[in-house]
């Protein structure tokens, strides 16, 4: 196999050929995307997007894009189209064909079948004098004057616009619905991409067993429900109220400053002060206020009472670190 002495070159070549494609794709955008931004806000279906061979690739990323960001979208081959997968259409959906030269022989079929029904026809296409750019209603230019290959065949600059574009018309759709991070959450909920977005802290203090003690405990009952709940500290509660916290940091100082800890009260001891979080905030509070303050663990409140503890490791064991 004969190697080529320009890798490094080659690779930039493409990477900033593929670079400059996009960039003169954005300069075009004019009223004409708006224009369709808009028709498709405004009907009552969803979009069926399709295409051929690398075309088809892109089509169904955009779509699961779509799909994520609350655009309800469809793929359909263009091949499969003509041997009964026309039936997915339905009456108020728009169909959003991609295609580079629009000209394709399974295009050429497919477009006439598509404007028999009741659908507004879409084109994200390269040449807009094709057959797709002149039988669409609206036009997505995805402009590739020349692929990335040296013989200016392989879809890759062409592929690379149009995915870029499909990004593009994701986004302004979501915008212009309102779309939020919430929103987002309820289509990913299993990564954690998601548990950042919905998962709060009464999902997480439950999973311990709570460190307490009354303030008339002793110092050496302190340090066994630290040792013991194994959360690094423990409340100072009485009859639910809060009262302070100790930590194992608080014990390591009095015993490095008090050679006779036996007669230190917990009620001396304790920080009357204690960081808290309500048990219906989300742990990304919880995070935010932990790495603020350089601290591991904070008390839990509910109705003003506290309940329990959340520690950094249930964060990083949830993956919200």
């Amino acid at each position: 196999m004969k190697l080529s002495k320009n890798i490094q070159s080659t690779a930039k070549k493409v990477l900033t050929q593929e670079a400059k494609a996009i960039l003169h794709v954005s300069q075009a955008i004019d009223s004409e995307f708006e224009a369709c931004v808009e028709h498709l806000l405004a009907r009552p279906g969803r979009i069926v997007f399709t295409g051929i061979g690398k075309s088809a690739i892109i089509a169904q990323k955009i779509v699961a894009t779509m799909n994520s960001t609350g655009t309800p979208a469809l793929f359909m081959h263009a091949a499969d189209a003509i041997h009964g997968d026309l039936g997915m259409i339905q009456s108020g959906d728009s169909v959003i064909c991609i295609s580079k030269s629009g000209d394709t022989p399974e295009i050429k079929v497919l477009v006439p079948l598509i404007k028999r029904l009741d659908v507004s026809l879409i084109a994200m296409v390269s040449n807009r004098e094709s057959y797709l750019g002149q039988q669409a209603n609206y036009i997505l230019h995805a402009f590739a004057e020349q692929e990335a290959d040296l013989m200016n065949l392989a879809p890759t600059t062409s592929t690379t616009v149009a995915l870029a574009l499909g990004d593009a018309l994701a986004v302004c759709l979501l915008e212009c619905k309102g779309f939020t991070a919430q929103d987002f959450a309820k289509y990913h909920p299993g990564g954690a991409l998601g548990k950042r977005m919905y998962l709060k802290v009464s999902d997480l203090y439950p999973q311990h067993d709570f460190p307490s003690i009354v303030s008339a405990a002793t110092i050496k009952e302190a340090i066994h429900e630290i040792s013991s709940k194994r959360l690094g500290a423990t409340a100072v509660v009485e009859g639910g109220e809060l009262l302070g916290i100790i930590t194992d940091g608080d014990v390591r100082r009095m015993l490095e400053t008090q050679a006779d800890w036996s007669a230190i009260q917990v009620i001396d001891m304790m920080n009357r002060t204690p960081k808290t979080i309500d048990s219906d905030a989300y742990a990304t509070e919880a995070l935010a206020i932990m790495q603020s303050l350089n601290i591991t663990q904070l008390i839990v409140l509910a109705n003003k009472k506290a309940v329990g503890f959340v520690h950094i490791h249930d964060l990083l064991k949830e993956g919200i670190v």
